[in-house]
C-alpha cells in the first residue's frame, strides 16, 4: 500500500492562507458583521419592530411560501431533467445542458423582463389569453414563483448530475431483470443513491430562491402587502430612511441562509468527499 506524504508547509502556503482569509473577511464576514450590528444596536428592539410590521410579516410569509413552491418545482423537475440527461442519449443534449445554466449567466433583472414580455397582462404574448381565463401570472403570486423557480433552478441539477454519473446503471439495470417497474427502480434503487445529492441542491434552491431580487421585482410589480418579497421590503425600509427595520429584515434572511448552511454540514456523510 502506498502511503501519502504530507507536503511541508512553506511560507507561500501560510501567504496564500492569510490571503483567501482576508478575502473572505473584507467580502463577507465583515460587511455581514456590520448588518448584526446595526440590528442589535438597541438590543431586540429592531427584531420586535420588524415582525410587529405587517409589511414586514406579509413580506416574510410571501417569500417563504414562494420559496417552497420554487423549491417543488425544482426538485420535481431536477431529477426528471437530471436523469434525462444521465441515463439517455438524445440529439440536443448537450444543448439542453446548457441552458440549464443559462440563469446562472443571465441577469436575473433580464429574467423578469422576459417572464413580463411573456405573460404581461396587456402585452404579454400569453398574458391576455391567461387573464381571460381569469389567472394571472405577472404582478402576481404565480409571476414571483416563477421568477423565482427560474433564478434557481440549475442548483438541484448540477448536484444530481454528477452523483447519477458516479452511482451508474448496473443496480437499477440488475433491478429490471428481476421484474421491478421503472418506478419501483426510482424509489428502492435510484432515489436511495442520490437523497444526500438532493437535500444538498434542495437546500441551496431553498437559500437562493429566499433571497431572489432582481427578478422578482420586475415581474411583481412591488405591491406593499400583495406581491412584496422580504428583499424588496429591505430596498424599501433602507430607501424610506427606516434603517433599524431593514437591517432587522435583513438579518432574518442572512440566518435562514446561514441555518441552510448548518443543514448541508450536519446532513453531509463524513466519507463524502469535498469534491462531490
Amino acid at each position: 500500500m502506498a502511503s501519502s506524504r504530507v507536503q511541508p508547509k512553506t511560507a507561500g502556503t501560510y501567504v496564500r492562507r492569510v490571503i483567501v482569509i482576508a478575502y473572505l473577511f473584507f467580502l463577507v464576514v465583515w460587511p455581514v458583521s456590520l448588518v448584526v450590528k446595526h440590528t442589535f444596536d438597541g438590543g431586540f428592539g429592531n427584531i420586535t419592530t420588524a415582525l410587529s410590521d405587517p409589511v414586514v410579516t406579509d413580506a416574510l410569509r410571501l417569500t417563504v411560501y414562494v420559496a417552497i413552491w420554487a423549491v417543488v418545482i425544482n426538485t420535481v423537475f431536477g431529477i426528471g431533467v437530471s436523469l434525462l440527461l444521465v441515463r439517455y442519449e438524445f440529439p440536443g443534449r448537450s444543448v439542453l445542458s446548457a441552458l440549464i445554466d443559462l440563469p446562472l449567466a443571465v441577469s436575473p433583472v433580464v429574467v423578469g423582463l422576459a417572464l413580463l414580455l411573456a405573460y404581461g397582462g396587456t402585452n404579454g404574448l400569453f398574458g391576455p389569453f391567461l387573464n381571460s381565463i381569469g389567472f394571472q401570472v405577472a404582478f402576481a403570486t404565480p409571476g414571483i414563483i416563477l421568477a423565482t423557480a427560474f433564478v434557481s433552478l440549475p442548483l438541484v441539477i448540477r448536484e444530481l448530475v454528477p452523483t447519477l454519473q458516479e452511482i451508474g446503471t448496473d443496480q437499477e439495470q440488475a433491478a429490471r431483470s428481476l421484474g421491478a417497474g421503472p418506478w419501483a427502480t426510482f424509489r428502492r434503487i435510484t432515489l436511495p443513491s442520490i437523497k444526500w445529492a438532493l437535500v444538498y441542491g434542495v437546500v441551496l434552491s431553498l437559500a437562493r430562491s429566499l433571497g431572489e431580487f432582481g427578478a422578482v421585482k420586475v415581474i411583481s410589480g412591488n405591491i406593499a402587502q400583495q406581491t412584496q418579497t422580504a428583499t424588496l421590503v429591505v430596498e424599501q425600509k433602507y430607501q424610506d430612511f427606516e434603517q433599524e427595520t431593514a437591517y432587522a429584515t435583513s438579518f432574518l434572511l442572512t440566518l435562514i441562509a446561514i441555518a441552510a448552511l448548518v443543514v448541508i454540514t450536519i446532513l453531509r456523510p463524513k466519507d463524502k468527499s469535498d469534491g462531490n
